[in-house]
């Protein structure tokens, strides 16, 4: 019997996306569960398995929650294992931290496979209902008519779509971008620092006498901390893959690619005297699957918004997240959630000021966790190693509850009426 999906009565709002990453699906789902009409548009002909792990915290976890089969889907793909195991470089253990006690009180945190999670989201807007069309590459976005008029873009093939509202989601060059700042794209700044990343079977992990206990019983999640590097090694379903990641300084040019190739020695130069552990994790990983993915960051935008807050930028495309922030995805996915509340809250007679109310919403606490990324880094590479073996938990992952015990729905529908009311002060004043 197939599950009922709830949706709230007809808007007659008109919701233009534009990208189909966490972000896009995300606002897509939740302003169809809202009742408002959408389309999304993606470039890509077919949705590829790209990536390897990706994290979502508690406070975006819960919306999967929401959309009926979603869990029980992602359930046999993602990470089981509730404790982090922390080693110094040479494979000293130092300490282990347990989100079990987070687990039970916050809600359950979702781990695992990028493509895997992704196609599981994207199935599930698909069954809703939301017109998804790939295969179109947007090259222009544009608004007419001011106050009352609408937004739209442009394809490569020359069609037009226009909508109430218009998302850019389609990440860190998002041609959104050129319309809401009135500038040429910004460019990416070198943050100093990239990550080799990779997934790949673990039969030979459970053949090899040193990597052995990392799958041995079942999913696995440890680190290793180094100056100016980390290595994180995430064993899943039930220890049959592995993932690992390595942060580690970088001069190279700035590319902004998944599928940017890596190569097995310029890997084992970077870890070079380490843990036997990881020296062997690093040459049983297979040459194609392995990639290198250059940090970059962004200053801060001034905003989200066009001039006539009729399009917004969302994920990437607004706020790009370090890895260390472990939070990316999950903002992404709040400000698809406060979106369609806030225009639910609106009404289709105020979708400009709904859009001006989301922003006031997500601009502050957006910016707040995009420091955290920097902050992680830091706490493990300018580790004091005296000071942890006195204080092993100071290595430990901050989880607070600000950010994780937080529910971006319920707050935009409890905070509209007060944001709103502010915004229009400040414009009478």
């Amino acid at each position: 019997m197939t599950t009922p999906i709830p949706r709230l009565p007809p808007s007659n709002i008109k919701v233009l996306i534009v990208g189909a990453g966490f972000a896009g699906l995300t606002a897509a789902i939740e302003c169809h569960r809202k009742g408002h009409s959408v389309l999304l548009l993606e470039k890509s002909p077919d949705l590829q398995p790209l990536g390897d792990i990706i994290s979502f915290g508690q406070n975006s976890s819960r919306f999967f929650d929401k959309w009926p089969g979603v869990r029980k889907a992602l359930d046999p793909i993602t990470h089981k294992s509730e404790e982090f195991h922390f080693h110094a470089w040479d494979g000293r253990f130092v300490t282990t931290q347990s989100f079990w006690g987070e687990h039970q009180a916050w809600g359950q945190r979702v781990n695992g496979h990028r493509g895997e999670i992704h196609r599981v989201v994207f199935e599930h807007a698909v069954a809703r209902g939301v017109d998804v069309r790939l295969g179109r590459n947007v090259v222009r976005y544009f608004e007419e008519g001011g106050e009352g008029g609408c937004a739209g873009v442009e394809t490569e093939d020359g069609e037009r779509f226009t909508a109430d509202v218009v998302l850019a989601a389609e990440g860190v060059r998002s041609r959104g971008r050129r319309l809401v700042l009135g500038v040429e794209d910004d460019k990416p700044l070198p943050s100093g620092y990239a990550v080799f990343r990779t997934w790949f079977a673990a039969d030979e992990v459970r053949e090899n006498d040193k990597t052995r206990h990392l799958v041995a019983d079942g999913d696995s999640h440890n680190g290793w901390i180094g100056e100016d590097v980390h290595f994180l090694a995430a064993a899943i379903k039930g220890g049959t893959e592995m993932s690992w990641v390595c942060t580690h300084k970088d001069e190279g040019s700035i590319e902004e690619s998944w599928q940017f190739p890596g190569r097995i020695e310029d890997v084992l130069r970077v870890v070079e005297g380490w843990d036997p552990v990881v020296v062997e994790l690093v040459k049983m990983t297979p040459p194609e699957r392995l990639f290198d993915y250059k940090l970059v960051f962004r200053d801060p935008l001034p905003t989200f918004i066009s001039p006539q807050a009729r399009t917004a930028l969302i994920g990437d495309a607004a706020h790009p997240f370090l890895p260390t922030s472990i939070q990316g995805a999950s903002q992404a996915m709040e400000d698809g959630v406060v979106l369609a509340a806030c225009l639910d809250k609106a009404g289709k007679g105020q979708v400009q000021e709904a859009v001006r109310v989301w922003e006031r919403i997500r601009y502050e606490r957006v910016h707040k966790i995009q420091q955290t990324g920097v902050s992680t880094r830091e706490q493990w590479h300018k580790a004091d190693w005296d000071a942890i073996w006195k204080d092993p938990e100071s290595l430990h992952l901050k989880r607070e509850a600000w950010i994780l015990d937080f529910d971006a729905e319920a707050d935009a529908y409890a905070s509209y009426d007060a944001v709103r009311e502010r915004l229009a002060g400040e414009q009478a004043g």
